[in-house]
């Protein structure tokens, strides 16, 4: 059975868990004398890491979610069908208050109904994530 081990070098060349759970996998599941044989590479700076979560763990603190429980898309949908609906004569401003208005009657009837932002870690690092750069852009076929 294959376990990840995280370990750390000391100066005479021994290996030493690095983890508390490195060691509960070591001392309970491992015999003593056993052979293993492994796969080595080396993690990121651990500084720089413990930092970088430092960071993130802040801001994250401070980031309250914007949005409401109407996403982007609802929006884009209904507002969307408002300037249809104009385009063949109705009033466009009056049309789009209207969905306005919808969309916010929406949103407190969902809110009433026990659906709430929640605050998500893995999402707020994800966007972090995006918002730095790091992504890579992939072309689709629909453009």
């Amino acid at each position: 059975m294959a376990h990840e081990l995280q370990l750390i070098k000391q100066s005479s060349g021994i290996l030493i868990p690095a983890t508390p759970e490195t060691s509960e996998i070591l001392q309970s599941k491992i015999k003593l004398g056993a052979v293993l044989v492994a796969e080595f590479r080396q993690v990121r700076n651990p500084a720089f890491h413990r930092r970088f979560f430092a960071l993130l763990n802040l801001g994250f603190e401070y980031w309250e979610p914007t949005g409401g429980t109407i996403s982007a898309n609802e929006r884009k949908l209904v507002n969307g069908y408002a300037k249809f609906l104009a385009a063949y004569g109705g009033n466009e401003s009056a049309l789009l208050d209207a969905a306005e208005q919808y969309l916010e009657q929406i949103a407190n009837r969902r809110v009433t109904n026990g659906i709430s932002l929640c605050k998500s870690f893995d999402a707020y690092r994800a966007w972090v994530t995006v918002e730095a750069g790091h992504y890579d852009a992939i072309q689709l076929p629909d453009g």
